[in-house]
């Protein structure tokens, strides 16, 4: 999707201001407008959902998941807002019913084909800086999945069908299928 061209700097108060049904994420006062996902992008997200909740609800966990369209307010500031394909908060003081104001625990981005740049650099970068600990790009064209566990400068890349651990939760492994 195109970015908008304006010397403008936008707020979260442009986000919330777009017609229903538009969704778009906010990047140092960039808008970033989002296609609607594919079906093999839902059919991925949804069952790492199932997985990663499913782990969740067996351990008795303290943490959240949560599924976009879900606000993450990564800055103290109205210059970021990002939705994030999956979300995992383990400190339920970032949350309130508008959403995650701060880092993320652990974040996943499935990429599309118009998100390519923002998911491999922009988000990086803006995850990294922001505190999220453990940051999932899962590229069903490329059939693999970069693992950046920003706690340990850790880069690990893994192949869908391959057992992929998780570093925010010892043990457990995700294997991604396409």
């Amino acid at each position: 999707m195109e970015v908008w061209r304006k010397d403008e700097i936008y707020t979260i108060r442009d986000i919330y201001a777009l017609p229903d049904g538009e969704r778009a994420e906010l990047i140092d006062g960039t808008i970033y407008y989002m296609a609607p996902p594919s079906k093999t992008h839902q059919r991925i997200t949804g069952k790492l959902y199932q997985t990663i909740a499913n782990y969740i609800d067996g351990k008795g966990g303290g943490c959240e998941i949560y599924a976009a369209p879900f606000a993450v307010f990564l800055n103290k500031d109205d210059l970021n807002y990002v939705e994030p394909d999956i979300s995992v908060i383990c400190d339920a003081s970032k949350l309130d019913e508008s959403g995650c104001h701060g880092a993320p625990d652990w974040v996943i981005e499935v990429v599309s084909p118009s998100s390519k740049p923002r998911d491999y650099m922009t988000k990086l970068f803006k995850y990294r800086t922001a505190g999220v600990r453990e940051y999932w790009i899962v590229d069903p064209e490329k059939r693999r999945i970069m693992v950046y566990g920003f706690e340990n400068n850790v880069v690990e890349q893994y192949d869908f069908g391959e057992e992929v651990p998780v570093g925010i939760y010892g043990g457990f492994f995700i294997r991604v299928e396409g």
